[in-house]
């Protein structure tokens, strides 16, 4: 294919840049589907009007849209920076704003069931992202030397999106479980460990309905900012960039709703 030769370049690109793994495997997909798409179209002849086609003439979701848009984005951005196109057909995409989505927290009943019910190696996947409410891609890289102890108790070292470092506290049954793991948690063929499609599949089997590993990491969100009201606290905790992105994480109960709303009829 036409398109290969450019992405070696990019993917060495994408690997200079520090991107993790699993950012540089994403990338590369979008974009390899997308040539798929265009086998006899050179990357050079690209043009916007194509690209919004493409984007638009799939039943994707919003966020999924915009992951697809900025894997575009920033080849074609490499690739005029490189010299290879004489202009970006991406630079002015449509910009795109999903909407605000509602928390959506696992039910306790729902995990209670899961962790009785699931394997071994799931139940702990279960119990490990409850526990931290670390994303999928997280759990699945779990490594026993990530592991340490402070003058406080247990944390767990856990590389994020973009490369980013944050110790987050482990109970100590979970850190002897891990500590005793002698390497990663979860081995597997990508890169010694489990793909982070993989522990997603595993953890949704386990969970009735339609709940999901992120459906954890909001019900961590949510009973965290519970506890604390502290959303600084929990965005540290949940490795997000901005608090905006974990206010969408955690929901406030109904109960602290009315109350709410009752003080300001009070006031009436």
């Amino acid at each position: 294919m036409i398109w290969n030769t450019w992405f070696v370049r990019f993917e060495a690109e994408l690997s200079a840049g520090s991107l993790s793994g699993e950012t540089r495997r994403l990338r590369s997909y979008h974009l390899r589907r997308f040539a798929y798409d265009h086998p006899d179209l050179p990357p050079g002849e690209v043009t916007r009007d194509l690209c919004v086609s493409w984007l638009a003439g799939h039943q994707w979701s919003a966020e999924t849209t915009r992951s697809y848009r900025a894997s575009l984005r920033r080849f074609f951005a490499w690739a005029y920076a490189s010299g290879l196109i004489a202009a970006d057909p991406t630079a002015t995409l449509p910009t795109i704003r999903p909407p605000r989505a509602l928390p959506r927290p696992a039910p306790d009943e729902i995990v209670r069931a899961a962790v009785i019910g699931a394997p071994e190696r799931t139940r702990l996947m279960i119990e490990l992202i409850s526990a931290t409410g670390i994303r999928r891609g997280e759990c699945a890289r779990v490594h026993s030397r990530d592991v340490s102890e402070d003058l406080v108790g247990w944390s767990l070292r856990v590389v994020g999106k973009g490369g980013h470092v944050r110790m987050v506290p482990l109970p100590g049954r979970l850190a002897g479980v891990l500590r005793g793991a002698e390497g990663f948690m979860f081995p597997g063929r990508i890169d010694g460990h489990l793909s982070p499609r993989r522990v997603g599949e595993l953890v949704a089997e386990a969970l009735p309905g339609t709940w999901t590993a992120h459906t954890l990491r909001h019900r961590y969100a949510t009973r965290a900012y519970a506890v604390s009201h502290d959303l600084r606290a929990v965005q540290e905790l949940l490795g997000h960039a901005k608090p905006e992105t974990t206010a969408i994480y955690t929901r406030v109960a109904d109960t602290r709703l009315r109350e709410v709303a009752a003080q300001v009829w009070a006031a009436a």
